[in-house]
């Protein structure tokens, strides 16, 4: 099935795409600052899940009955954008509601947050994603044999963009995690919150109001 596979040209296709700033990277990122390495690694786990949502929604067909609904692909890009955009304001209110630390606090154990929490939090922000649909719909059929099954071709693709959003998404967790006494500091983590969240809240506006 796989013989006349053109694996080279995926791999570099799917690691630079993997590789490009965006929603997924601001969320990993965001959950590694607020609660470390654990935090991080389950979000990114969350999020590469999501992956094999996709492939099977787009192998069995329903993204291009889902793109033809403009019903249907608004509901999806409205939940997506409110998600985003509640994602934003939580980051926003932890800003706000930051108060000064003694300056040891930084060397405080960081917050456990449920890992429960984390997992969705990745999964939600990739499975509510339209982008996510659309990149794969016309991603994947490039490299789809037609004279083979649809199916295990793409939940193949799948796990390979899944190992390497988990290699590279993973690294950005570890780098975070050298950096956490200096994200700590209050001023930081304050201004980092606020960042993130006016960035989460502006690309879920954006998701709205695209077309």
């Amino acid at each position: 099935m796989f013989e006349n596979f053109a694996w080279l040209p995926f791999l570099v296709a799917i690691t630079a795409l993997t590789m490009v700033p965006g929603v997924d990277t601001l969320v990993v990122m965001r959950n590694a600052a607020r609660g470390g390495v654990r935090d991080g690694l389950l979000t990114n786990l969350g999020i590469c899940s999501g992956l094999f949502f996709h492939a099977l929604i787009s192998a069995a067909g329903l993204s291009v009955i889902l793109l033809g609904s403009a019903e249907l692909f608004m509901l999806l890009k409205v939940a997506g954008a409110c998600y985003l955009i509640w994602l934003g304001v939580q980051s926003l209110r932890a800003a706000y509601r930051a108060k000064p630390l003694p300056i040891d606090a930084v060397s405080t154990p960081m917050p456990q947050v449920s890992g429960w929490v984390s997992l969705r939090e990745g999964l939600l922000s990739n499975v509510l994603n339209p982008k996510t649909i659309i990149f794969y719909m016309a991603f994947l059929p490039q490299f789809i044999d037609p004279n083979y099954p649809a199916m295990p071709q793409a939940m193949l693709m799948a796990g390979i963009h899944f190992v390497i959003g988990l290699c590279w998404q993973g690294s950005l967790v570890l780098m975070v995690h050298k950096a956490r006494i200096w994200l700590q500091r209050p001023r930081v983590a304050k201004t980092m919150e606020a960042i993130t969240g006016s960035l989460l809240v502006i690309f879920g506006l954006k998701l709205i109001t695209s077309r």
